[in-house]
């Protein structure tokens, strides 16, 4: 009985760093004021609660051609914003078809932080590998 009491609390507990759709009427003003001070061109805005931040999700077809990340308080961590595969640093590829053999790169995005930093997102199943503006491993996330 125990174990499954705690089975579920690790459940719920991963559940909650999952990115969660959100209505715009929960997200802080402050957040949707510094996106559209900082992105005035993002319309069409679906919003996504992940690891306590908020995620504005925008453009293109599917809605997420670019996703701006900011904290509760409104302050802008990253915007990622959607690359074709081809245009990823050409180590990523290989690094992904020998540590994670037989998986595929399905979408592939831009970073940029606060601080003007670039990386790179290569998403796989099971998560997004991080790399740096060169094209090295960094992490999953």
């Amino acid at each position: 009985m125990k174990k499954m009491f705690l089975m579920g609390i690790a459940l719920i507990a991963a559940g909650s760093l999952k990115a969660q759709d959100i209505k715009s009427s929960a997200v802080p003003k402050t957040v949707k004021s510094e996106l559209m001070s900082k992105f005035p061109k993002a319309t069409k805005v679906s919003w996504e609660k992940e690891k306590g931040n908020y995620e504005a999700n925008w453009g293109g077809k599917s809605g997420e051609d670019n996703s701006a990340m900011f904290t509760p308080a409104g302050v802008f961590i990253e915007i990622v914003n959607a690359i074709p595969i081809s245009s990823l640093p050409a180590s990523i590829a290989p690094y992904v078809a020998k540590n994670y053999k037989g998986t595929k790169i399905k979408e592939a995005g831009k970073v940029t932080d606060a601080a003007g930093k670039t990386m790179y997102e290569a998403e796989i199943k099971g998560g997004d590998l991080i790399f740096d503006e060169k094209g090295n491993f960094i992490k999953k996330d």
